[in-house]
């Protein structure tokens, strides 16, 4: 049978390659594809063990059995109410953000908070000149990802929305690579849900970064391993338990005037 292997970031520079095609006996799972590929490039087997394993846009553990024609992922560590009648707004694009359209996308007139988070690019790291980041991601996993944290988030509250959208390709020093936006009856819940957004995607959604040093040295930076959808949950429910302090935020919040607009 034959599988197709795309890898990502550090995975496909031991791979060799950032695509390609295994015949593998019927009936083989990732174990026998682990060997195979090892075989062809033997440094791969000491990283192996940092690598998530996706099959066909999902997360695996452990030994998984594979069928002919599925695409197996392998993932480097990743660059650490009421129902509602539209849907979360979450998104890749491959140029600049559109701060203003993704504001207007989250905006309910019922919400007196709207909240804009924005990622920038620093120019420095460790000490060092930054003279741009590099994104990249695997592109169905991560648009999944990235719909599936803002629909849990939103649907957390009531009538909170919750808009995500994260640029790939190059990112110039001082440009977004990402930005989130909330909308929220009170800006508490607005301010919760943006953090959680961000670290949720910090560790469930496969895309990478690639600094580019002044001096023309270029890095990966793989720093977390990848989170199953499972475990942001978790967080998100840990979250979600707000401690007295917070509660009693909310409770003040109720008198906040509608049109308060608070940003970072």
């Amino acid at each position: 049978m034959k599988v197709r292997v795309v890898a990502f970031a550090t995975a496909s520079d031991l791979l060799g390659s950032e695509a390609l095609e295994v015949t593998l006996p019927e009936g083989s799972g990732t174990a026998e594809l682990r060997r195979e590929l090892v075989a062809r490039q033997p440094h791969l087997d000491v990283r192996w063990e940092r690598l998530a394993v996706a099959v066909d846009g999902t997360l695996v553990r452990g030994e998984t059995r594979l069928a002919d024609g599925c695409e197996v992922a392998l993932l480097p560590p990743v660059s650490g109410g009421a129902p509602r009648t539209r849907l979360p707004r979450a998104r890749l694009t491959d140029g600049p953000i559109d701060v203003a359209a993704l504001e207007r996308a989250v905006a309910d007139p019922a919400c007196g908070a709207v909240l804009l988070f924005l990622g920038t690019v620093r120019d420095h790291h460790r000490g060092r000149q930054v003279a741009r980041l590099d994104y990249s991601a695997y592109r169905p996993m991560a648009s999944s990802a990235l719909e599936r944290i803002a629909g849990e988030l939103s649907s957390a509250g009531e009538r909170l929305v919750v808009g995500i959208v994260h640029r790939l390709g190059p990112v110039p020093v001082g440009e977004a690579s990402v930005a989130i936006a909330v909308a929220s009856p009170h800006r508490a819940a607005a301010y919760e849900a943006s953090r959680e957004a961000l670290e949720r995607l910090k560790r469930e959604v496969p895309i990478w970064k690639r600094e580019h040093y002044a001096d023309g040295e270029v890095v990966w930076r793989e720093e977390e391993p990848l989170a199953t959808p499972a475990a942001g949950a978790a967080g998100r429910r840990r979250s979600a338990a707000a401690p007295p302090a917070a509660a009693a935020a909310r409770r003040r919040d109720r008198g906040a005037p509608p049109a308060s607009r608070p940003r970072p």
